[in-house]
């Protein structure tokens, strides 16, 4: 919501007129002074919308702001050129509305289109993230990151590298959503403060990894690969078995920590609709995405996340710190998920990110069942996964 500040106005002023942190206003507004507000500068206010409301009899500035719990003052800011003490019936003003639901609806089949207007609703509703693309899929989608936190303590935390678990997706931007909800709003998730966490993390979500193979999942072929794809799928139609990108590599067999090993011993030599590893680590453009994400930023902890399984691996080769354990421990607690450190099974994101940079990394395995786990399961993995979610950024 966007407000045109007046004379004395500040954004201190804002945050009790809103009650709304005043950190939240600050960081929604990175090129504002707020020492020095100009008149008719627009601020942008996170946690609210504006609606038309048509004035009925009996309306004033005072009924309409007390039945929203707010101020006269608010209603006053958002609709500087109207008289208070004149609403003639029918006119039509604005009234702040404070957002104190989700945005995001992953209960359905949550594809590239789905993310993206969610992404872009987030984004206008809660300013202070910052939207940003990292990379480019095969066909050219923009892999896209969500950024917001103050604090030094960098978390990465991605989903879908595989296409046909795309319901990771629509479960971190539920997380997502609540923790902007519990921020915006002051209101604590399972008893845990959430603006110490805002002030002491530097969050860094991606979402969606294979955009091309969730789509490829969730709608078919595109028209200029279908041949190619369906080659690769054996001549079906049926791609929900698929996990690799629009290529047939798969993206969590793409990084260089023992890839030789596990290619020596895969089945697969050539593109398939899972397993195959490539013809050499990071050829494909969304694993190197993800790789220079966590170069350039130097993470303390990431966590992947995939389906199913009900159970997480947080070691690699001895090279995981003794932190880690600490951590695993503390997620087997909040999920009932069972902490696994060591599998076989190499070449993962996971598995270089604790080679490269020694600090924890994880991959969570959400649900139970056979790929692509069924939507019936949304709410139970969203109630396991809130746990490890918060414990990410507390611990």
């Amino acid at each position: 919501m966007k407000v045109k500040v007046r004379s004395g106005d500040s954004l201190w002023y804002y945050s009790q007129l809103f009650m709304v942190p005043v950190i939240l206003i600050a960081d929604s507004n990175p090129g504002v002074n707020p020492k020095s507000l100009q008149i008719g500068q627009e601020i942008d206010i996170p946690g609210f919308t504006l609606q038309n409301y048509t004035i009925r009899q009996g309306d004033t500035f005072w009924k309409l702001s007390t039945s929203r719990n707010l101020s006269a003052d608010a209603l006053l800011l958002v609709n500087q050129t109207l008289n208070p003490n004149s609403l003639p019936i029918g006119t039509v003003i604005k009234l702040p509305r404070r957002v104190i639901s989700p945005i995001v609806s992953g209960r359905r089949s949550y594809d590239y289109h789905a993310l993206t207007a969610d992404i872009s609703m987030l984004a206008d509703i809660y300013p202070f993230i910052k939207v940003s693309t990292i990379g480019k899929s095969v066909l050219g989608k923009p892999i896209q990151e969500i950024r917001l936190g103050k604090g030094n303590k960098k978390v990465q935390i991605n989903a879908s590298f595989h296409a046909n678990e795309w319901i990771t997706t629509p479960i971190l931007m539920a997380l997502l959503n609540s923790f902007l909800l519990s921020i915006t709003n002051v209101r604590p998730i399972r008893g845990v403060s959430t603006m110490p966490l805002y002030n002491s993390v530097d969050l860094s979500i991606v979402p969606m990894v294979n955009p091309d193979g969730v789509d490829l999942v969730l709608n078919g072929p595109p028209p200029e690969v279908r041949e190619e794809v369906i080659a690769i799928n054996r001549g079906s139609t049926d791609f929900t078995g698929w996990k690799a990108n629009i290529r047939g590599v798969d993206l969590n067999k793409q990084y260089p920590a023992k890839w030789d090993f596990e290619k020596e011993r895969s089945e697969q030599n050539a593109p398939a609709p899972r397993d195959y590893l490539g013809v050499a680590p990071l050829t494909e453009p969304e694993a190197i995405a993800m790789a220079e994400l966590a170069r350039n930023n130097q993470f303390d902890r990431m966590l992947a996340f995939h389906t199913q399984g009900a159970e997480f691996y947080w070691g690699y080769e001895g090279l995981e710190p003794p932190e880690s354990q600490v951590i695993a421990l503390e997620f087997e607690r909040v999920s009932g998920y069972k902490a696994v450190q060591y599998i076989d099974s190499f070449a993962g994101y996971k598995d270089w990110f604790i080679q490269e940079f020694r600090r924890p990394g994880f991959t969570i395995e959400l649900g139970r069942g056979i790929n692509p786990l069924p939507l019936s399961q949304y709410d139970e993995i969203y109630e396991e996964v809130l746990g490890i979610f918060l414990a990410s950024l507390y611990m």
